[in-house]
C-alpha cells in the first residue's frame, strides 16, 4: 500500500512537468493588497451571493451570544495550497524536482550520464515509461531525501529565492491568489486559526508558508517522509521512504494527527479529487461549518481545466458546497 502511494506522488512530480503548460497570464492589476481595504475585507472579490455568504458566516459565528458563535479555539479553517492558494501548472513541487537535479547535476558533472538525471535533463519521459516504477522512486528519492532536514531547507531556500514560473517568466510569489490572500487575513483577523492542508511535501511548503501566506511552519499540514535522528551528527536525516500522502483521504488523518480537530472552515479546488474528504470532513463538525471549492473556469486570467468525471463539483453540488466562480467571483487573480 505505501509503496503504491509512493508511486503516486512520484506520477504526479515527473508526469505533469512532462505536458506543455497552459500560458500564465502575467498580473496588471494595481500593486498587491495583502490587507484587506478598510471597510471592505475581501476587496478583491466581486459583490455577490458568495462574497456576501462569506462574510455572513464569519460574522454569526464570532457574535457573543449568537446560537451559531464558535468558541476561538475552535475556529479551525483549512486550506488546500496547489489551485487554492496558488496556481498548480505546473506544480510548484514539480519545479523544485527539477531544480534539485540541476544543483545535483552541477555539483557531480558525472551524474548528468547516470540515470534518472541523464532522462530528466534530457526530457526522456520514454525511459520513465519504461523504467517504471523503479526508475520514478530513484529519481525522487535521490533528489529529496539522503541529507539532514537543515540541508534540504536550505535547498528549498535557495530554490524560491530565485525562482521563476514558466510561461511568463514570474516570480513564483506572483502565482499566489489575491483574494484567498485576503481571505486568509480576514479570517484571522475574527480569531481564526488557518492552516495549509497539503498534498505536497511539507517541508517545502513550511519553507514559504509564513512570507507568502501569513501562516507559521507548525501549522501545515502535508505529505512526509520517514525521519531517522543521528545521534553522531545530532540531526534529524530523511530517508527515501513515504510516511504520511496527505491527499485525498489522507487529509482528514493528516488534519487529525497534526491539529487534533475538524476545521469549521475548508477550502479545495476542483482539478484533482484531492479535497472532497477534508471539506467532506470539515462539514461533519459539530458547529456551523463553511466549504469553499476553487472552480478553475478562467482561461484568459488563469486557467481553465477540470475533472473527466466531475467528481469535486458532483460533491458539492450534493454537499451544498460554496463554489468560487474564478470568474465572476474575483476582481483579480494574482498577487503582484
Amino acid at each position: 500500500m505505501k509503496k503504491s502511494i509512493y508511486i503516486l506522488l512520484l506520477m504526479v512530480l515527473f508526469f505533469f512537468s512532462c505536458k506543455k503548460s497552459d500560458t500564465l497570464t502575467s498580473p496588471t492589476e494595481n500593486k498587491q493588497t495583502e490587507t484587506a481595504v478598510s471597510g471592505d475585507p475581501l476587496p478583491s472579490w466581486n459583490d455577490g451571493a458568495l462574497k456576501k455568504d462569506i462574510i455572513a458566516y464569519v460574522e454569526k459565528v464570532t457574535k457573543e451570544g449568537s446560537p451559531d458563535f464558535i468558541p476561538t479555539e475552535s475556529r479551525i479553517a483549512t486550506f488546500d495550497n496547489d489551485g487554492t492558494l496558488w496556481a498548480e501548472k505546473p506544480y510548484v513541487q514539480e519545479l523544485f524536482a527539477f531544480y534539485r537535479v540541476k544543483k545535483m547535476v552541477e555539483a557531480k558533472p558525472e551524474l548528468a550520464q547516470k540515470q534518472p538525471f541523464k532522462a530528466v535533463i534530457e526530457k526522456d519521459k520514454t525511459f520513465f515509461e519504461k523504467g517504471g516504477d523503479k526508475a520514478l522512486i530513484e529519481l525522487v528519492a535521490a533528489t529529496h531525501t539522503g541529507m539532514t532536514e537543515d540541508e534540504f531547507e536550505t535547498s528549498v531556500n535557495d530554490f524560491f529565492k530565485s525562482a521563476q514560473y514558466p510561461g511568463k517568466n514570474i516570480p513564483v510569489k506572483q502565482i499566489r491568489y489575491q483574494p484567498q490572500l485576503e481571505l486568509l487575513n480576514y479570517l484571522r483577523a475574527n480569531g481564526f486559526k488557518t492552516y495549509i492542508v497539503t498534498g505536497g511535501t511539507i517541508e517545502v511548503v513550511r519553507a514559504i508558508s509564513q512570507d507568502f501566506y501569513g501562516i507559521p511552519k507548525d501549522q501545515v499540514v502535508g505529505t512526509s517522509f520517514k525521519y531517522k535522528y543521528d545521534a553522531a551528527k545530532n540531526a534529524v536525516q530523511r530517508e527515501a521512504a513515504l510516511d504520511h500522502f496527505n491527499d485525498k483521504e489522507g487529509k482528514p488523518v493528516g488534519i487529525q494527527l497534526h491539529i487534533g480537530q475538524r476545521p469549521v472552515f475548508a477550502c479545495g479546488n476542483e482539478g484533482g479529487a484531492g479535497d472532497i474528504a477534508m471539506l467532506t470532513y470539515s462539514q461533519g463538525n459539530k458547529y456551523p461549518s463553511f466549504q469553499l471549492l476553487v472552480n478553475h473556469n478562467d482561461s484568459i486570467r488563469e486557467y481553465k481545466y477540470q475533472e473527466k468525471d466531475n467528481a469535486s463539483l458532483n460533491a458539492a453540488a450534493k454537499n451544498k458546497w460554496h463554489v468560487v466562480d474564478m470568474q465572476k467571483d474575483w476582481k483579480k487573480v494574482f498577487a503582484e
